[in-house]
């Protein structure tokens, strides 16, 4: 509840109760007599002082600094201050004065930020915690000494969430305006390897340095390094430009320069009393222009030798903005602290993320890899299948506004609509060309553009959302760094969950033994009683179904599209052929590999994801070359069909 609202009802509450008036606040009413004209027009520059004696005040001060800032507070012809409602409350009294009126005051925001800032103090021991919350957000982003000395005061809190906030703040403020360096250095080391946005911010300018041009170093100064010009870490022309800057030298000339200037100067055959012909060296064309700097005829600029007697003469030195030497070197040591964990926990999150890609793109494939496995059957319609679940997915959330039930309707439906899908393309294309691999992809080829314009008649080229449940929508974060999305996460449960069934299904039921014998030698399971035609529609429908629940899966966090399949399409391929093929094993590999290399080739060059893809592809090409049969080969008799 507002402050002021609470103040409203105390007063109401009062004047139920009571037979007179509430008493005023005789602190508050002299501090508002004394200064009604800077309240009315305040000035950021000097209501510091006014707004601090309101604050020391007590709960009304407060709540008059709160109106005032949020542009509640009006003041009456008859010099009262009103907070805005209906009815209008006196702010010195909290006494309801209906009908009053006034005119509203409108400071600035700079007034408006001296009150806040003051407001901050008695804030962090308010009752409310969300009051308390937004005072230290308000510290977060910068305090003084004396709000850090509040703070000190007010770490006790109630709320462990609260209390662990004001400790962390304590010490970044301690940091930033604490007057004791002794204690600045603690503080740095209490948060030392900490990668917090917030700690490194509070490091930065510590470690902030200035370059200064002097021939010895400044007495007092805390000297980061010395510079040497012409070197890598101080280019010549910086070390020139930094002794314009201090007056140390005249803005030097270049050759082309002065040269141009002699050549508009020359009078008689001469330039500055030196004939033309005798300005053939360096020496002689300084010698005039010197001459013509003394005559007050070009403006006074420095010489190549007196550019280099400069440079002798001075040594550069960088400086850190902080003057105590054991500040600067425990931030130092700090901020390594922290690159190093940094880059540890960059790389954590980077193998998060290759791990979340590698699970997608073993979903998109595992299908592939069946058909392909067992078939030798080059489905470029795959990709349509994944398309189907997705559209699939969105139809029944039109259907069941309730996110979490849709989505478990729509994964089955996925896998029956997408199985039947594949069952009725093997039956009508497939089996008619077998051992036709050509013929076999350019007819699959034919399907996806077929199914692609299928889906265009009917959900229209327009991106449709596949919506998430809300227990989705968030991110598993550990700190700054690692983070992953609560979707990848689920994805990736999903993925392990359909690794674990299709091995249940191939080792444990007798469809697995039969589709198992069919890879292996398909003559022999007929001979055993296998119908080898049976099993290939199955396992078609069964790598198509899997594709359908990978559709709805990838349109969580996709947009959903007739082309989306295509987007995984050569992926999968891919992953079935580097990890080997028709090895479910080798599929997971092959996505992992994939995956995570994709990762790093975009973390080295996040603008161009292009370069990385063909960075990725030229590897296959070479992988391949080592390792045709992928990272797990199968074995036995269908290795060598």
């Amino acid at each position: 509840m507002p402050c002021v609202t609470r103040f409203r009802l105390l007063a109401c509450a009062l004047a139920l109760i009571l037979p007179i008036p509430a008493l005023a606040n005789p602190a508050l009413q002299a501090v508002v007599d004394g200064n009604i004209d800077q309240i009315e027009r305040p000035s950021r520059l000097t209501v510091g002082p006014l707004v601090a004696e309101i604050a020391a005040t007590g709960p009304e001060g407060l709540a008059l600094l709160q109106a005032w800032a949020g542009r509640d507070l009006s003041l009456t012809d008859d010099g009262r201050l009103l907070i805005a409602g209906d009815p209008p409350l006196d702010a010195v009294t909290g006494d309801l004065a209906p009908g009053a009126e006034g005119s509203a005051l409108r400071p600035n925001s700079g007034v408006r930020g001296v009150i806040e800032s003051a407001l901050v103090t008695g804030l962090l021991s308010d009752p409310d915690p969300a009051r308390r919350a937004s005072a230290l957000d308000t510290l977060a982003r910068g305090g003084t000494f004396e709000q850090l000395q509040a703070l000190r005061g007010a770490l006790d809190d109630p709320d462990p969430a609260l209390a662990a906030r004001k400790a962390r703040l304590e010490r970044l403020l301690t940091i930033q305006v604490g007057e004791d360096n002794a204690a600045r250095v603690n503080a740095i080391n209490d948060l030392a390897g900490d990668v917090g946005l917030d700690f490194r911010a509070a490091l930065n300018p510590l470690l902030a340095t200035r370059t200064v041009a002097a021939p010895e170093p400044p007495d007092g100064a805390n000297v980061a390094r010395e510079l040497t010009p012409g070197g890598d870490d101080l280019p010549r022309d910086a070390a020139l430009a930094q002794l314009v800057q201090q007056d140390l030298l005249q803005p030097p000339l270049t050759r082309d320069g002065l040269r141009g200037v002699l050549a508009q100067h020359i009078v008689d055959g001469k330039v500055g009393g030196i004939p033309v012909a005798d300005l053939s060296s360096p020496d002689a064309r300084d010698r005039a222009y010197e001459a013509l700097e003394a005559a007050g005829t070009v403006p006074p600029a420095a010489t190549d030798a007196e550019a280099e007697a400069a440079l002798e003469a001075n040594r550069f030195f960088q400086l850190y903005a902080e003057t105590d030497p054991a500040v600067t070197d425990a931030a130092a040591a700090a901020q390594t602290r922290a690159q190093v964990r940094l880059a540890a926990m960059t790389t954590i999150d980077l193998g998060l993320d290759a791990l979340s890609l590698a699970s997608i793109y073993f979903l998109a494939a595992i299908g592939l890899a069946v058909t392909f496995g067992v078939m030798r059957v080059i489905n470029m319609a795959h990709g349509e299948f994944i398309m189907m679940g997705a559209y699939t997915g969105y139809t029944v959330q039109t259907l069941i506004a309730d996110r979490t039930l849709s989505l478990i309707v729509a994964l089955p439906l996925a896998f029956a609509m997408t199985f039947v899908a594949g069952v009725v393309l093997y039956r009508l294309v497939i089996r008619h060309l077998a051992h036709r691999p050509l013929e076999t992809l350019l007819a699959t080829f034919g399907v996806s553009i077929a199914l692609q314009q299928l889906a265009k008649n009917i959900f229209g080229t327009q991106a449709r959302p596949l919506t998430s449940p809300a227990w989705l929508e968030g991110s598993i974060t550990v700190n700054d760094v690692i983070g992953v999305s609560s979707i990848r996460v689920a994805i990736f449960v999903l993925a392990l969950m359909f690794l674990g069934l299709f091995l249940f299904i191939m080792k444990r039921t007798r469809l697995g033994l039969e589709v198992r014998a069919v890879t292996q030698n398909p003559g022999m399971a007929a001979s055993m009683g296998i119908n080898p035609d049976r099993i290939a529609m199955l396992t078609f429908g069964l790598g198509s179904g899997i594709a359908g629940i990978a559709g709805i899966a990838i349109g969580l966090f996709a947009q959903v599209t007739s082309e989306l399949g295509q987007g995984y399409i050569v992926q999968s391929f891919m992953t079935v052929v580097v990890g080997g093929v028709g090895n479910i094993w080798g599929t997971l590999a092959g996505a992992t590999l994939i995956g995570g290399l994709s990762k790093v080739i975009e973390s080295l060059n996040p603008a161009n994801t292009l370069a990385a893809q063909t960075f990725m592809i030229l590897f296959i090409i070479i992988f391949i070359q080592f390792r045709p049969r992928g990272i797990i080969p199968q074995r036995g008799r269908a290795a060598e069909a």
